[in-house]
């Protein structure tokens, strides 16, 4: 049995060999089953969860709050590369949790669990290891980068990223190498849920805050090739600290052509939500190299109270992946999974027929970062079989298509 692991007021760690450790799917409480559970990966973090009330299964097998007096339930933050199978399990409050995406943690056999599996191949998960970023060297190359390209804004927002948000693709534009992002657009047309850059105080406040101004081509397209034949492999429109940039579908067209007129080298990416069709064709057919679309659910009625978008519903993304794909574009989805919700029958062969209905190239899995609880609140009761993240996993491997 799997231990369970709770916080006391000082935020100290501890474990407790007379209580078994619940976890969440969805929400309901569960004990953890060995083949939901890893030893705690590198780069992996705790996190305390104020005012929660841990939930513990007692001597007779029951399921009962820890009753410890300061006691506090405990989640583990997540690497990247590494998809949650559980939720932690706790008491409900009604203060709303940061934008984080909180992992089930327990204690066994002399060491820390969690309720994960790796959804990356191993090379993947090496480029995005914590221990490569914020390093010493850092604070040298941002005073290269600024002597090298003076006062272009993109690069002045970027070193902002990675120096007050520890962004690892802002970094990754100082340091030259894997993915850099290219951030161009303000403006957005969803309103999502707990977005990360810009929303009202509805609910938590955005970890980062959102560029203010639209570059010109000249000065991201100067970053673009800098990286690309400075030895890194991609740079990205649409980061955590933009809004869409299909609403700058022009800018990002000059973009691409101007870097493509320099050099051939890299892969120039989109992150989006595919809403905007008219810039997606604009974009798709300046001869940007792929795209990576956004997605909570295949269905209207979990897709719409999540993105609460302006002018687009789910058959333009869908019209959109197919027109880009159409042209030669490699698509994934980065899909944005919750136990209990994206694990449900239903759930999962509609994302079945999604993926053979657009032809994607791959499903890039992603731990949705929000308030478990705020997020359920969100949608309709979820219905069907709950299968789990596992199986989920396993069913898109079957479509056919490249998983991460």
């Amino acid at each position: 049995m799997f231990k369970l692991i709770y916080a006391d007021k000082h935020g100290q760690v501890f474990e407790d060999e007379n209580y078994g450790a619940v976890m969440r799917t969805g929400g309901m409480l569960v004990e953890p089953e060995q083949e939901d559970m890893i030893p705690l990966p590198p780069g992996a973090s705790f996190v305390v969860l104020p005012g929660r009330e841990a939930a513990a299964i007692d001597r007779r097998g029951r399921i009962v709050p820890y009753a410890r007096m300061g006691a506090q339930a405990v989640a583990a933050l997540l690497p990247q590369g590494y998809l949650r199978t559980l939720l932690p399990g706790y008491r409900k409050t009604q203060e709303t949790l940061p934008l984080f995406g909180y992992t089930g943690v327990a204690w066994s056999r002399g060491r820390f669990y969690v309720a994960a599996v790796p959804a990356a191949a191993s090379n993947d998960l090496t480029r995005w290891d914590p221990s490569l970023f914020n390093t010493p060297e850092l604070a040298e190359l941002i005073a290269k980068r600024r002597k090298e390209f003076g006062s272009n804004r993109v690069l002045a927002q970027l070193i902002h990223c990675a120096e007050s948000y520890g962004c690892f693709t802002a970094q990754n534009m100082l340091y030259r190498r894997f993915e850099a992002g290219l951030p161009i657009s303000p403006r957005c047309n969803a309103n999502c849920v707990g977005c990360i850059s810009l929303q009202a105080s509805e609910c938590c406040p955005a970890p980062q805050a959102r560029i203010d101004f639209v570059p010109t081509a000249d000065e991201a397209a100067a970053l673009a090739v800098g990286h690309l034949t400075g030895g890194g492999d991609t740079v990205s429109f649409g980061q955590g600290c933009e809004g869409e940039p299909l609403l700058e579908s022009t800018l990002a067209a000059k973009i691409v052509c101007a870097v493509r007129g320099q050099t051939k080298l890299g892969r120039i990416n989109m992150n989006t939500n595919a809403g905007n069709f008219a810039g997606l064709r604009e974009v798709v057919d300046a001869g940007i190299d792929s795209l990576r679309v956004s997605l909570n659910s295949p269905r209207p009625e979990y897709y719409d109270p999540y993105y609460r978008q302006q002018s687009y519903d789910l058959d333009d993304v869908v019209q959109g992946i197919k027109y880009a794909r159409s042209r030669g574009v490699y698509v994934s989805l980065n899909l944005l999974v919750m136990p209990g919700v994206s694990d449900r029958s239903e759930e999962v062969a509609a994302l079945q027929r999604f993926v053979r209905e657009t032809g994607v190239n791959q499903v890039q899995f992603r731990n949705l970062n929000i308030d478990p609880d705020l997020y359920l609140g969100l949608l309709p009761e979820a219905k069907g079989e709950l299968l789990g993240m596992r199986s989920l996993l396993q069913a898109v491997r079957e479509t056919g298509v490249s998983v991460r």
